[in-house]
């Protein structure tokens, strides 16, 4: 195998792995709306994928290390497969409460081995000092484009679908999405072959089932332990607040624009693919705004409060109907998506350079499940806040909180470069 080809095979795995989700993620809410679920209901399943998630996400990546990426991320396409068939043909809470831990199980394991199978391979060929940044760039590329794909395709999917055909539209793009994974489960398998590495022989699987808490732990201890990444990880969790906020209640404010929900899901596509335009423009400028605010602290400030802006905006055109509605939450989307990719990057720019080569993994997976516990926060209270108080309220509310989050700025303790970890 050579450097090129083992790109292209990372490249294929990175955007096969996105696309099942993207396929799922225009019809998910408006799909368990058309099943019955009411908006508690929809936020609480999407909570329980959230929760699972956080609590699988450090284990699975130890039990990556020991039985090798390969057989971990085809495991993980098969819960994708199985997650995705069983949401097709759900019709209770249960049942999609069930699909929401197979996705949660499926994200876990997902999470980092496909990279990590890139760095070794790309180890092994030229040695430790390989320059990763370009493939590990690409590789986050084709993810957005996976997305972005996905949700056109999944959006518009049931338009071309005659009611006679199917009893509901709305569950063929996660059946795309199952064939999807299963695809993914094939080239994992024939697409990535993988050395086997001593430390994998020499750990058993029992061990890092022992090590599990000790591992969490001192992920915990380091992301709070410090006042920058701790700053850093509640920074991250109101992102996640932002982001579940946002994607809880934005489908069915759309539906009920559109006038039916496969419409709905269409018109849900096209903001969303909006949104993942808005985050590859917020990536490609991070550097320009870094230096016209001035270093990656203000930078990061300027990002959050364009995205609270955004979502403020979606509070305040709540009540607009018809062609206007549907452009003023596009805009938003692509602002709010440009804003969190721009303080998102420059935060993990700002905790890579806080810890050492040894800490990295750990802590970077502690900001992820950060995210995730305040994505699992919001979908817990915004459904029901959102039945109460209407959609204004409550996405003034997420604005609130992500516009409070800039004070975690404030006055950041100094940025001391980490000493890299002898190789």
């Amino acid at each position: 195998m050579t450097p090129r080809s083992a790109l292209r095979r990372y490249l294929l795995v990175s955007f096969l792995t996105w696309l099942p989700p993207g396929l799922m993620s225009a019809v998910m809410v408006l799909l368990m709306t058309d099943r019955g679920l009411s908006l508690a209901q929809i936020g609480f399943a999407v909570m329980v994928f959230s929760i699972v998630t956080i609590g699988l996400e450090l284990p699975t990546g130890g039990l990556a290390d020991v039985i090798g990426r390969r057989t971990v991320l085809a495991v993980s396409a098969a819960f994708t497969v199985a997650a995705l068939a069983l949401m097709a043909v759900s019709t209770t809470f249960w049942m999609f409460l069930a699909t929401g831990v197979l996705k949660g199980v499926a994200r876990a394991l997902s999470s980092g081995p496909a990279a990590a199978w890139y760095v070794d391979t790309l180890h092994d060929l030229e040695g430790p000092d390989a320059d990763l940044k370009p493939g590990l760039a690409r590789g986050g590329a084709m993810e957005s484009v996976a997305l972005l794909l996905g949700v056109l395709v999944g959006g518009f999917a049931p338009l071309a679908v005659p009611p006679a055909v199917m009893m509901t539209p709305l569950a063929l793009p996660p059946l795309l999405g199952a064939a999807a994974g299963l695809v993914l489960l094939v080239t994992v398998l024939f697409a990535l072959p993988e050395a086997a590495h001593p430390q994998r022989v020499e750990r058993s699987l029992g061990r890092v089932v022992r090590d599990v808490p000790a591992t969490v732990a001192e992920g915990v201890r380091l992301a709070a332990g410090g006042p920058l990444l701790r700053r850093l990880m509640l920074a991250a969790a109101a992102s996640g607040v932002a982001l579940a906020g946002v994607e809880l209640l934005t489908p069915g404010r759309l539906a009920a624009l559109a006038g039916t929900a496969e419409l709905g899901s269409t018109g849900y596509a096209v903001v969303a693919a909006l949104g993942f335009a808005g985050s590859a423009v917020g990536s490609t400028i991070v550097p320009r705004v870094a230096r016209a605010a001035g270093g990656s602290v203000r930078g990061a400030v300027a990002g959050v409060v364009l995205t609270a802006l955004a979502i403020a905006a979606l509070a305040a055109t709540a009540g607009l109907d018809g062609p206007a509605g549907f452009a003023a939450t596009g805009l938003a989307y692509v602002v709010m998506f440009a804003g969190l990719s721009v303080a998102g990057v420059l935060c993990s720019e700002m905790t890579h350079h806080a810890v050492t080569a040894a800490q990295r993994t750990t802590v970077t997976s502690t900001s992820s499940l950060s995210l995730q516990a305040g994505a699992a926060l919001a979908n817990t209270t915004f459904g029901t806040l959102a039945v109460q108080a209407g959609l204004s309220a409550t996405w003034a509310l997420a604005a609130g909180v992500v516009l409070a989050s800039a004070l975690l700025f404030v006055r950041m303790p100094a940025l001391r470069p980490a000493m890299r970890s002898p190789q």
